[in-house]
C-alpha cells in the first residue's frame, strides 16, 4: 500500500472493499466478466429476485464498478472497472492456497490416528 494516503482517500478505499464485501455483487460481477447482460439474464444466472438484483447494480453502478446502456425498454449491464478481476483473482488464488494448505493440515492429522 502506499504511503502517505489522506484520510479521504483511506476512506473511499475502504468504501470500495465495502462495495466488494457483499456476495451478490461479487455474484453479478462473475457473472457479467464474460460481456453484457441484462438485469433479466442477471436475475436468470444468480436466482436472486430482479428487486435485489437491479438494487445491487444500481449501487455498483454508482461507484462505477458497471457500466448501464439503455437500449428501448431493456437495460443491459457491463463491466466498468476491470481492475476488479486482477483484485478477485489476487484475493481467489491466495484464499484457495489457505484452504488447501487447511485440508493438507487436516488430512495430516486425520491420518495419524
Amino acid at each position: 500500500m502506499q504511503e502517505n494516503l489522506s484520510e479521504e482517500m483511506l476512506e473511499l478505499i475502504a468504501q470500495r472493499f465495502r462495495l466488494l464485501s457483499d456476495p451478490m455483487r461479487l455474484r453479478i460481477l462473475h457473472q457479467l466478466q464474460p460481456g453484457e447482460k441484462s438485469v433479466g439474464q442477471l436475475v436468470e444466472a444468480t436466482g436472486a429476485s430482479q428487486p435485489n438484483v437491479s438494487k445491487h447494480l444500481s449501487t455498483l453502478r454508482t461507484h462505477g464498478l458497471v457500466r448501464r446502456r439503455q437500449e428501448g425498454n431493456m437495460a443491459y449491464f457491463s463491466i466498468g472497472a476491470p481492475f476488479i478481476f486482477e483484485l478477485c483473482d489476487s484475493v481467489c488464488d491466495s484464499m484457495r492456497e489457505e484452504w488447501e494448505q487447511r485440508q493438507s493440515l487436516l488430512g495430516s492429522s486425520g491420518s495419524s490416528r
